[in-house]
């Protein structure tokens, strides 16, 4: 759904969609990734390292990278989606914090920031992973998070840096998506 801000676009969490909803408001523009395309990189990527002695009925639902019911992906359906848009993903280690991410990247070198932290849903009933995107909007950062009501502006560039720096602190894992492909 299209915002007030007309120049931001960011879809709202249905299930646990986040990571369509987080590629989508990533690269900002509805559909760039649909449930039927994640998917299909999760049947792929299931078949690319099939283990038929693994299987078990409970496997029709709790697939390897992505629960059937609720939409839940892994990390490796992330990459996979990213890859096939040209797309690189650059694991950001934890002990070197936020400070040494380039925020001011040029945008054909940086298109953004994809967050997973731990989050507690139905009154405390239920822990599970999250995904959120960050980017870079006409020279702002947003905070793109599905849960969010709407996208919300970063003041300045160390207001990035101090929320990443507390998904760091909170458990939460950090990945850059480059633009072009690091060697």
């Amino acid at each position: 759904m299209a915002t007030e801000n007309s120049q931001v676009y960011h879809e709202r969490q249905r299930l646990q969609f986040c990571l369509v909803h987080s590629l989508n408001s990533l690269f900002q523009q509805k559909d760039a990734f649909t449930k039927a395309k994640l998917n299909a990189i999760s049947e792929r990527l299931a078949l690319a390292d099939s283990n038929s002695e693994t299987w078990s009925p409970l496997s029709v639902v709790f697939k390897p990278h992505h629960n059937a019911l609720t939409g839940n992906y892994d990390i490796n359906v992330l990459i996979a989606a990213l890859e096939e848009k040209g797309k690189s993903v650059v694991w950001h280690d934890r002990r070197k914090g936020a400070s040494s991410i380039d925020l001011d990247a040029p945008e054909d070198v940086l298109m953004g920031i994809v967050i997973n932290v731990s989050v507690t849903r139905f009154a405390g009933m239920w822990r599970t992973r999250h995904w959120i995107a960050l980017r870079k909007i006409g020279g702002v950062w947003y905070n793109l998070d599905s849960d969010l009501s709407a996208p919300q502006p970063f003041l300045h560039t160390h207001k990035v840096r101090e929320f990443l720096d507390s998904t760091f602190a909170h458990g939460g894992e950090v990945l850059i998506v480059m633009n072009e492909k690091q060697s």
